[in-house]
């Protein structure tokens, strides 16, 4: 479902106001830190239920991607939300690396700092959302029926183990599963 013209122009003056956004959480963790973080590299091309995605290679090289028709449908609320929101993981990262919690206690000292409700999920509504449809493997163990994506699937094909959370069994294809 591509955008029309006027949202193209909208999300268009949005992504500016996000960048701007970005540069304004990044003098407050200056300012407020004393730490000096790089820019992330932003996009605008994340799908699906996510508003915002933070990545970071091995080399610890970052990108920040964003859902550009949850920004479009919720612009204020995401630009105060969801900016702060992976701002906040990006300067979690650059400080701590991998050690620190994605939503721990420095995440959510953060998201104060930056004036922002520390919440984990966003509530969006996500009618008329483009979202991807993920199908689904059957799969059991001693005590309970599992559903695995396709990419869990592929990689059990592969040899990969999934063990239960509740019984500790490896997790074995359903009548359909293969």
């Amino acid at each position: 479902m591509p955008f029309t013209p006027d949202e193209k122009a909208r999300l268009k003056h949005l992504q500016t106001v996000v960048e701007q956004r970005v540069r304004q959480l990044l003098a407050t963790a200056r300012q407020t830190l004393g730490f000096c973080a790089p820019n992330p590299d932003l996009r605008f091309d994340l799908r699906g239920q996510s508003a915002g995605q933070a990545r970071f290679d091995a080399r610890g090289r970052g990108l920040i991607r964003f859902n550009p028709w949850l920004l479009l449908r919720h612009g204020e609320e995401f630009i105060d939300q969801t900016v702060p929101h992976e701002i906040a993981h990006w300067l979690i990262f650059c400080l701590y690396g991998r050690n620190a919690r994605p939503h721990g206690v420095e995440w959510r000292q953060l998201m104060t700092l930056f004036g922002a409700e520390p919440k984990r999920c966003h509530q969006y509504d996500l009618d008329e959302i483009p979202q991807r449809r993920v199908s689904s493997h059957s799969y059991h163990c001693a005590c309970q029926d599992h559903q695995l994506s396709a990419v869990r699937h592929n990689r059990v094909r592969k040899g990969q183990t999934y063990l239960c959370r509740h019984c500790g069994q490896a997790l074995k294809p359903g009548l359909f599963g293969t």
